[in-house]
């Protein structure tokens, strides 16, 4: 249950970290994310956000909670990095 909570929480966080960068500039890495930012970098972050609560749904329905738990470990290292770029991004200017 923690890490399901833990899990929510980081997506809320990548989800304002990625458009902190975009308002810097910053590329999207994702090739995912990239191929939805035609329908606006909110969109597409909210469409990658549903679909990311969908696996993690398929995961706790299959009681495959060990992978929720390094789901968030990824998203934690993620939103690592997005605030390592956001930092880098705003030295640079």
């Amino acid at each position: 249950m923690l890490y399901t909570q833990m899990f929510l929480y980081l997506q809320v966080l990548d989800f304002f970290t990625t458009l902190i960068g975009f308002k810097l500039g910053l590329a999207e890495a994702s090739p995912f994310i990239r191929a939805l930012l035609q329908f606006g970098p909110i969109t597409a972050l909210l469409l990658s956000k549903a679909a990311a609560f969908v696996l993690a749904g398929v995961c706790i329905a299959m009681h495959k909670h060990h992978l929720i738990r390094w789901i968030t470990y990824w998203y934690a290292g993620l939103i690592a990095w997005n605030l390592c770029t956001i930092l880098a991004g705003a030295h640079c200017r």
